[in-house]
């Protein structure tokens, strides 16, 4: 099987790299593949060196996987060139989520979903990704009316530029405006503002909870109103999250749920202050789930807290195992067994 990163040198593409080697992903080739600018550019992994090449070059080389993390912009122009050529496209942006022909996938979820004919496979985003994860259980079992969320989001989650302005002020020195990721300093702030305002008051990343979320666990009808924050934290996302049942529940049933749901770890005792925190997650695959607890004020609802590293699962983990999924199915790579 031969395997494209495309966005290689970003930082969502060498988590990807990584999550590939230590996933035992069953490629022979790997091509990496970046913007004209970086063309050239040399890529130690895994013992061997590799040469970044440009898109046409990726295209020709026909790979059986394409995974992209470039940015929308990119996505949108390329990805429909790889899926013309045969190519099966796993793409990280915001790009293709929304559009009702191509399947927003966490493999827990609804990997099941998916044919040879999907050429364009989108990743959600990663605070939706960690979320949906805790709450597909709950929602099968007890029905999902409303939710209230709150972020808590990693500069990692906006790329290199901002992790480097991150550690120019942790560090004493004031960023020069050119490279500045965000308005303001991040170092010792908070700031409530992830993505760009829309016309109706909420910033993209709120909307992408709300529309995502309705898409990946296939009801419309669920209430979400979001507010994400960025945060001084390299490890990963954070979100209280708030959630309306339609029917009733005990706390047991719900730590039993979360407890046989692959890919979460339930910690929850406050008692002995175990609790999901950025710390714990960082470099992990698992989505941690703790501070469960009824909300007294509303009938039927609940409150989570949902921690996972937004370049893992987030993004590179969920993406790698769409593929591996597509593997196993034998939908790419057809010599590769299950």
């Amino acid at each position: 099987m031969k395997v494209a990163v495309v966005g290689a040198t970003g930082l969502v593409g060498g988590v990807m790299l990584e999550v590939l080697k230590e996933q035992g992903f069953p490629y022979t080739e790997l091509l990496l593949v970046a913007s004209e600018r970086s063309v050239g550019k040399e890529i130690a992994f895994d013992g061997k060196t590799y040469h970044v090449i440009d898109m046409p070059e990726a295209i020709r080389a026909q790979p059986d996987v394409a995974i992209f993390s470039a940015g929308g912009s990119t996505s949108l122009e390329w990805a429909p060139r790889f899926a013309a050529a045969g190519i099966t496209v796993i793409d990280n942006s915001s790009a293709w989520r929304m559009d009702p022909d191509k399947k927003l996938i966490v493999p827990e979820i609804n990997a099941h979903l998916l044919s040879a004919n999907d050429k364009i496979i989108a990743n959600p985003n990663c605070s939706t990704i960690q979320m949906v994860m805790a709450l597909a259980p709950l929602h099968k079992a007890f029905t999902i009316e409303r939710l209230v969320i709150s972020t808590y989001q990693s500069v990692t989650g906006t790329g290199m530029k901002a992790v480097k302005q991150y550690n120019m002020e942790k560090n004493g020195y004031e960023a020069p405006a050119e490279e500045m990721a965000y308005r303001y300093r991040i170092f010792e702030n908070v700031i409530p503002h992830c993505d760009a305002f829309l016309e109706n008051g909420y910033t993209k990343e709120e909307m992408k909870l709300v529309n995502e979320t309705r898409k990946i666990l296939g009801d419309d009808s669920i209430r979400i109103t979001a507010t994400a924050v960025r945060v001084p934290v390299l490890g990963g996302h954070s979100e209280s999250v708030n959630a309306t049942f339609a029917k009733p529940f005990h706390i047991p049933e719900i730590y039993e749920l979360l407890r046989n749901t692959p890919g979460v770890v339930l910690l929850d005792d406050p008692a002995q202050f175990q609790y999901p925190m950025p710390l714990f997650a960082k470099n992990q695959d698992e989505v941690f789930v703790g501070r469960i607890r009824r909300d007294e004020s509303a009938e039927n609802t609940l409150n989570l807290w949902i921690v996972a590293d937004n370049l893992r699962k987030g993004a590179a983990t969920n993406a790698v195992q769409i593929a591996a999924y597509l593997a196993a199915q034998k939908l790419i790579g057809a010599s590769i067994t299950a």
